[in-house]
């Protein structure tokens, strides 16, 4: 059972020829800017700011990598954040689809949305993509706790009718102030 206390920083990369071996297996942390990843992973780990927080979206700019045990968690940079330049989006389009192409040993894919709100089309296209490419992945809800009880209702039957076309999805709803999920997805971690 992994300790995810022990969970550390390993390197951050900006450029597809600065990325390391991949001599383990891989869980990857993905969503759009502003979706709540850092926050996520701080709870999973149980840590107050190994992955930088910030109330502007876009901060991180390059993909993180943690160590925890044998396998290695990866942050990559939030998509769909309108408010940097054109030649940024470009590089970070293409340093995450070298990352997703270079033969690496991605066991899982934490694709995150914004469960407040209906999924981006860059959401929907990330899910796409990793259908296509066969890479196991899990819908991580997050920011569950800014929902009345009739807004979560709600929302998770249109979450399920979004995801529908894409089959039998797991879909873990979760938040990073109540601690809701946190759990679960540990559990998920630990099984790969």
């Amino acid at each position: 059972m992994l300790n995810f206390q022990e969970a550390r920083f390993e390197f951050c990369v900006g450029e597809p020829k600065q990325f390391p071996t991949s001599d383990c297996f891989e869980i990857v942390f993905s969503g759009r800017s502003n979706v709540g990843k850092s926050s996520f992973i701080n709870k999973i780990l149980n840590r107050k700011s190994l992955a930088r927080v910030s109330s502007k979206p876009g901060k991180t700019i390059t993909i993180n990598f943690y160590r925890l045990g044998h396998i290695r968690l990866v942050d990559m940079p939030g998509y769909g954040y309108a408010k940097v330049p054109f030649s940024e989006k470009v590089r970070w389009s293409g340093l995450v689809e070298n990352y997703f192409n270079s033969d690496r040993k991605i066991a899982l894919v934490l694709q995150i949305i914004d469960f407040r709100h209906p999924m981006s089309k860059q959401d929907i296209d990330m899910i796409n993509y990793l259908n296509i490419r066969k890479i196991p992945f899990v819908v991580i809800a997050t920011k569950a706790d800014k929902l009345n009880k009739s807004e979560r209702a709600l929302r998770e039957v249109a979450l399920k009718e979004e995801l529908v076309k894409f089959g039998n999805i797991e879909v873990v709803i979760f938040s990073s102030s109540t601690g809701e999920g946190t759990d679960k997805v540990r559990k998920i971690i630990d099984e790969i």
